[in-house]
């Protein structure tokens, strides 16, 4: 017996972007879906899009860094890797051979919230796809030599992505000073110590808590029927024994109460940068719509205030850049600026805080709303233009807000945002005693800093 909801949305976007996509997503036109679940719990997402003979499959797995415990960290990413190392019926490196060979590509990733595993293909080969996808859900591989093999390969990507960049520790550094809460506080690489720490009868455990069909949401999108396309489902997926639901995990983060700061002598960066981080809420609600829109207000593009202010004007920076979190839980307004060679820390930190604060009490221009708003709905609904991404944000959202249909009113969210909205977020998120400030120096020979931090306080 099949759970099963037919889910058909006709409401068409009510803003004003053009959907010129390849895709089939006429102008105007909602994403329709079928939402169905299986007995042993996975939920499946079928969207038709008979444009062009390509399908794309997106497994999206409830397990992220923020399910990880002390000692483990980096868990869901070695995970991740494991997931490629072959099943009972694949060999080690047959799932990318397999899809490489019939026209495909494929990937995988994770970040605190979620694992996300997905092929592009063909129409032609959606069995090969649910095949390879159910083996591994079912039956992976799990031995101390692929263990050891893509425990390598995870910690030489540490080395690639953090321990060899200039600022590459910056952002762990972020997290660690603004998140009392574990769950968000730890990088989802992990560290090589744990990752050395990690066993056999660890992976095996972390496998069957998180790996099962009722912890994931299966999507499909492209050129197939639904019907079809389910009954395969059924065939590939429905014999996949249910497991116990995983541990809750406590997102909960303390009210911050005063501005926290530290600094960090980077050997490998050759210019010093501000980092700030603001705690915000979670993703897809209204403060956070505005704090996403507010972003881009002060740093994108040449026309920003934060780039007009620091780049051009003062010549303090020469590079910045921000976003607003998308965690399910908990988020972070981060704005970040590389300072100008020679450049005043002090002054240039004073020059980013007198943006903010003209936010909260000088009018916002309306070119300014529109810019941001029409930049924010235009990424969006681009993306609706593939079949991959609408593969990811309709599992997306069917995982974290068990609301698919989310995927056709973001684009009409975004486009409410208004100028006092932005006031509003500003004045309530934005403040001294809700930021975090780290500050990363370039390291000269002999262990000196190469600039003086200031004293902050501002």
């Amino acid at each position: 017996m099949l759970t099963r909801t037919r889910c058909k949305w006709l409401a068409a976007f009510t803003v004003a972007a053009i959907f010129s996509m390849a895709a089939g997503v006429v102008t105007g036109q909602a994403v329709e879906f079928s939402d169905t679940t299986l007995e042993n719990g996975l939920r499946v997402v079928i969207a038709e899009d008979h444009v062009a003979p390509v399908l794309s499959i997106a497994v999206n797995y409830d397990v992220g860094s923020r399910n990880e415990r002390r000692g483990r960290t980096g868990f869901a990413h070695l995970f991740e890797h494991m997931m490629f190392e072959g099943s009972e019926n694949v060999g080690d490196g047959e799932h990318m051979l397999l899809i490489f060979n019939n026209g495909g590509d494929l990937n995988g990733t994770t970040d605190k919230d979620r694992t996300v595993y997905y092929e592009r293909m063909p129409s032609n080969q959606l069995d090969l796809g649910l095949f390879l996808e159910a083996d591994r859900m079912a039956s992976l591989d799990i031995t101390l030599e692929n263990l050891n093999n893509q425990r390598q390969a995870v910690q030489e990507e540490r080395r690639l992505r953090v321990d060899n960049q200039p600022y590459g520790h910056t952002f762990e550094t972020i997290d660690e000073l603004a998140y009392e809460n574990f769950a968000y506080a730890h990088s989802t690489i992990g560290s090589m110590t744990d990752l050395n720490a990690a066993t056999v009868t660890d992976v095996a455990s972390f496998f069957r808590t998180y790996y099962a069909p009722n912890n994931a949401v299966l999507a499909i999108v492209g050129d197939v029927d639904t019907e079809s396309a389910l009954k395969k489902v059924q065939q590939y997926f429905g014999q996949i024994p249910r497991q116990p639901d995983p541990p809750a995990v406590d997102l909960t983060e303390p009210r911050q109460t005063g501005e926290r700061r530290t600094s960090y002598d980077d050997p490998l960066a050759r210019l010093a940068r501000i980092d700030i981080a603001y705690h915000i809420p979670e993703s897809l609600t209204a403060d956070h719509d505005a704090m996403s829109v507010l972003s881009t207000v002060l740093t994108s593009g040449r026309s920003s205030r934060l780039y007009q202010a620091i780049v051009r004007d003062t010549q303090l920076g020469v590079d910045l850049s921000s976003s607003a979190g998308n965690n399910r839980g908990p988020s972070l307004l981060w704005l970040g600026v590389i300072a100008a060679p020679g450049a005043d820390l002090v002054a240039l930190e004073a020059a980013i805080y007198e943006q903010i604060e003209r936010i909260k009490t000088a009018p916002i221009e309306a070119w300014e709303l529109d810019k941001a708003r029409n930049g924010a709905r235009r990424s969006f609904v681009s993306s609706l233009g593939s079949s991959l991404q609408r593969a990811i944000i309709l599992s997306r959202y069917a995982l974290f807000y068990d609301d698919p249909n989310l995927i056709n009113s973001r684009a009409e969210s975004i486009a409410s945002v208004s100028a006092e909205d932005l006031r509003r977020v500003a004045r309530t998120y934005l403040t001294e005693t809700n930021r975090s400030v780290v500050l990363t120096l370039p390291a000269l020979a002999g262990g000196q800093s190469g600039e003086d931090p200031g004293q902050g306080g501002f």
